[in-house]
């Protein structure tokens, strides 16, 4: 029996497997970096063991630290969550050999699902289905669009399409680069890309007394950069022959390698309905809580069981229920290149309503770093029919408070509402041909402008209510007449000018609308046409969060005047976020000449890399940029001096 548990892992999946161990009685143990010192994972452990440094190679992805802070914590059992070491069959053994009890799957399974390129010879061997692998060197126009794949690890890490056969040499050479760099193995294979292919996956839990689920399946396909978005069980629109095939292959794999524990087979299904395996992922899913809605088990708790030898509850597992639908929340801008954001995560409140769950690794008061996945929650749904758990999912995340650093929560609620989602015509080109669309701002949105009418409203009753003579960007503040405020609309950038005046009572009227109340804090905002709209505000230096009914608008409030010296050089190239530099263009020196939208280079932050692309074409005239080196947000990478037009 499991006493004291050490998570091997860091924020929300810590954060889930904790709030299990609670519930059954075990102590549990957090590890952490010193960028994790005072993280939400380590907060809720019972013990926390700090492993000194910051980056993951030196912290979370050092196995004989792990172990060395399980055994000085008294821990007698370790999971790896997911993500790190959790499929690393050297540190499962490391774990094993130490005394400690290892919650995963058999190091032998391990090791023959480690290689993408083994294990697809295994699945070859006990029958299921495979896409057949290209070779790089042998490739032909007819065999394009190929997939490069890194052989060892995941999260879309060394992946590539690769559509022109002239790019093939450089897009593996880059591939290769990415992946030793993320997973110190730079082997990378190739097999046919399927276009408008599905990403479907098959939970197993099998335990050491030769029992095997197969837990239904998964819908994965909305995916930004490989890396999955938005997930759902069970996967829409399968026939029965179809869903019987998966589920067989699935079991299939888990018994050809003495599965034991929870796992996910992968495959990617044809338009046409054909399954093919991808891969098998040996350790926990990030999508696991959709699959736990639908069956109502808890997979932690099975997990724990399956690792202190116990047998699954019953010969087959419990029938599925309803529909369950998981949106990933990142703090990520969508709209430029999925550029992941930084900074103090002010406020983090999303609706606790029946139906809904929220497992995160962040409350409101932490900061978002620089050194880990910026994903900050997973919002799950579960209800009845796929329709029901799609409109109770998108309301929470419309409703929900998030202050802080730019988030995908906006692109999440359109995805959710777009009618090729609702209509379960998915496939993983989602976000090829609607990422424009679902991130443009809106051409006419009047809740905009009284939500900016809002802002200035509850800065005038905050300067009321102090006492305060301030300016107001500039211009002092004179009730009896016509009043400006300024703001631009983040993270678009979108500028907009709010005239109003205060009329005897304190409260504000604009053309079009006017104040009912106004505090700091709240604001009823009410049209000419009779329509009431009330509003919550929250400022933290000049930004404004301003929520209300029908969405949430962040503002930068603008001076009236701009200072000219503040704009940067033409053509500087600027660091999009804080980040590493990879690498740089070949024979990028100062005086070269560079073409408009081609790589210069590569910044990695947050477990991503980053193209700084040149904005025209002309000539390098700066370049303070260097593999290894360290940036902050801002920071002058380059200089391109544009090319005169003739």
């Amino acid at each position: 029996m499991i006493s004291t548990l050490l998570v091997a892992n860091r924020g929300e999946i810590a954060c889930r497997i904790f709030r299990t161990c609670r519930a059954r009685g075990i102590a549990t143990v957090a590890v952490h970096s010193d960028a994790d010192a005072g993280a939400l994972h380590v907060r809720e452990a019972d013990t926390a063991v700090r492993l000194p440094g910051t980056a993951s190679a030196d912290t979370y992805l050092r196995g004989d630290l792990v172990v060395a802070a399980a055994l000085a914590a008294g821990a007698d059992a370790v999971h790896p969550g997911y993500g790190f070491l959790s499929e690393n069959a050297g540190f499962a053994r490391a774990v094993q050999d130490a005394g400690l009890l290892w919650v995963g799957p058999p190091v032998k399974a391990i090791e023959m699902m480690a290689s993408k390129t083994r294990a697809k010879e295994l699945m070859a061997a006990a029958g299921v289905p495979l896409l057949a692998p290209v070779d790089p060197a042998r490739a032909t126009p007819g065999d394009l669009p190929l997939l490069l794949k890194a052989a060892a690890g995941g999260g879309g890490r060394g992946m590539r399409v690769v559509r022109e056969l002239s790019l093939l040499k450089g897009e593996m050479a880059a591939a290769a680069a990415e992946a030793a760099n993320a997973f110190g193995d730079g082997e990378v294979f190739a097999e046919p890309y399927v276009e408008r292919g599905r990403h479907v996956e098959v939970q197993i839990m099998a335990d050491g007394h030769g029992t095997v689920w197969a837990l239904g399946t998964r819908d994965c396909s909305l995916q930004r950069r490989h890396q999955k978005v938005i997930e759902e069980a069970p996967a829409p629109g399968l026939d029965d022959g179809l869903r019987t095939r998966l589920h067989d292959a699935a079991s299939a794999a888990a018994r050809a390698v003495g599965y034991r524990g929870a796992g996910t087979v992968e495959f990617l299904v044809t338009a046409d309905g054909r399954p093919y395996f991808l891969e098998m992922n040996t350790r926990l899913q990030v999508e696991h809580p959709v699959t736990e809605a639908v069956f109502g088990l808890d997979l932690v708790a099975l997990q724990l069981s399956v690792a202190e030898d116990g047998p699954l509850p019953s010969p087959a597992p419990p029938a599925p229920r309803g529909h369950a639908v998981e949106a990933r929340l990142y703090a990520e801008d969508p709209a430029r290149d999925w550029q992941p954001q930084t900074g103090p995560l002010h406020t983090l409140d999303v609706p606790d309503e029946p139906g809904l769950r929220l497992d995160t690794g962040y409350t409101g008061g932490d900061t978002i770093g620089v050194h880990y996945d910026p994903m900050l929650a997973k919002v799950i749904a579960h209800a009845d029919t796929r329709g029901q758990a799609v409109r109770l999912l998108a309301r929470a995340l419309e409703r929900a408070r998030i202050h802080g650093p730019v988030t995908n929560r906006d692109l999440l609620v359109r995805s959710l509402r777009h009618p090729d989602f609702t209509g379960a015509r998915l496939d993983t080109g989602f976000y090829d041909r609607h990422l424009d669309g679902l991130t443009a701002a809106p051409a006419d949105d009047p809740d905009r402008h009284l939500a900016a009418l809002a802002a200035a409203a509850a800065e005038a009753s905050r300067h009321r209510a102090t006492g305060s003579t301030a300016r107001f960007g500039a211009w002092r503040n004179v009730p009896s007449q016509p009043q400006r405020r300024r703001y631009r609309s983040e993270p678009d950038g979108t500028e907009h000018e709010i005239t109003y005046r205060t009329d005897r009572d304190g409260l504000t009227v604009a053309p079009g609308a006017r104040t009912l109340t106004a505090a700091p804090g709240h604001v009823t905002v009410e049209t000419d046409a009779g329509i009431t709209r009330r509003f919550r505000i929250a400022a933290h230096h000049d930004r404004v969060y301003v929520d209300g009914a029908t969405g949430s608008y962040t503002f930068t409030a603008l001076p009236r005047f701009t200072d000219p010296t503040d704009r940067p050089e033409p053509g500087s190239l600027l660091a999009p976020m804080p980040g590493t530099v990879v690498r740089l263009a070949d024979g990028l020196v100062t005086g070269a000449a560079v073409e408009a939208g081609q790589p210069l280079i590569w910044l990695e932050a947050m477990k991503m890399e980053h193209r700084i692309l040149a904005p025209a074409s002309g000539t390098l005239t700066a370049l303070h940029a260097a593999p290894g080196l360290q940036v902050e947000v801002g920071a002058l990478l380059a200089v391109v001096q544009e090319e005169p037009t003739p």
